[in-house]
């Protein structure tokens, strides 16, 4: 069976590639995309660990699962891609002047 520890080591894993890519890749895209990953495993980790540490909700019916996790994982995916959009639009408005996404080529300082 799948629990807790399983969850969290693939979020640590998925943690650190998204945080050796940001740190080490030079295009700009890239370094978006290992920011994404580290959202994800934030994502990961909020989930099991809402799915495995908050008690059910007793009701009439019977026991609900409360929902904690899941919507804090909706509000990071909906910031995600509020990132994404705007760091996207200014590789996009870099390129077109400097003709490159090279973070270590891009000087905004310079003409």
């Amino acid at each position: 069976m799948i629990g807790l520890d399983h969850y969290l080591i693939l979020a640590a894993v998925l943690f650190s590639i998204g945080l050796y890519g940001a740190l080490t890749k030079k295009n700009a895209i890239a370094i978006l995309m290992s920011i994404e990953i580290l959202f994800n495993s934030v994502n990961l980790t909020a989930v099991a660990l809402a799915r495995h540490t908050i008690p059910l909700l007793l009701t009439q019916q019977g026991f609900e699962l409360l929902m904690t996790g899941q919507a804090f994982a909706v509000f990071v995916v909906a910031v995600a891609a509020a990132e994404v959009a705007l760091g996207l639009a200014i590789v996009i408005a870099i390129y077109r002047n400097r003709q490159t996404v090279d973070v270590g080529k891009i000087n905004l300082l310079r003409r």
